[in-house]
């Protein structure tokens, strides 16, 4: 097993003090089988879970998305005459189920590395906790 420097120690506890525990709200992770990630070593194991946890973040900051809700066509009158009005209903979306979906899957398979670190015994997986428990 590779020793951590000094460096890496202090960017997983950083990531840690970031992340918390693994809530994840009333979204439940989608299964992903830990052997997944039997192949890789602590190491990598480690810095998957920091990109995943990355992506976690990202998502959960995503903005609704706009969506339409419709075209009017009229006519209208002022100033300069009578002119043809064209206008766009464009709002905020409050439909999250694609956000929900893919953070679904980043918290599956965020729990899956926890599991497959925790079976190789790394370090960086002491006292993060996953889905249920």
């Amino acid at each position: 097993m590779k020793t951590l420097t000094a460096a890496t120690l202090l960017a997983t506890a950083g990531i840690f003090g970031l992340s918390g525990c693994a809530s994840t709200g009333n979204i439940t992770p989608q299964y992903v089988a830990p052997s997944t990630y039997q192949s890789y070593d602590c190491q990598a194991l480690n810095q998957e879970y920091t990109r995943v946890n990355r992506y976690v973040n990202a998502a959960r900051n995503e903005q609704s998305t706009l969506s339409a809700s419709g075209v009017g066509v009229g006519v209208s009158a002022g100033r300069w005459g009578i002119s043809p009005n064209i206008s766009f209903g464009v709002g905020k979306s409050n439909n999250t189920k694609a956000r929900d979906a893919k953070l679904s899957r980043l918290y599956g398979e965020r729990d899956a590395i926890i599991q497959s670190a925790r079976i190789q015994r790394c370090s960086f997986a002491n006292g993060v906790k996953i889905y249920g428990e």
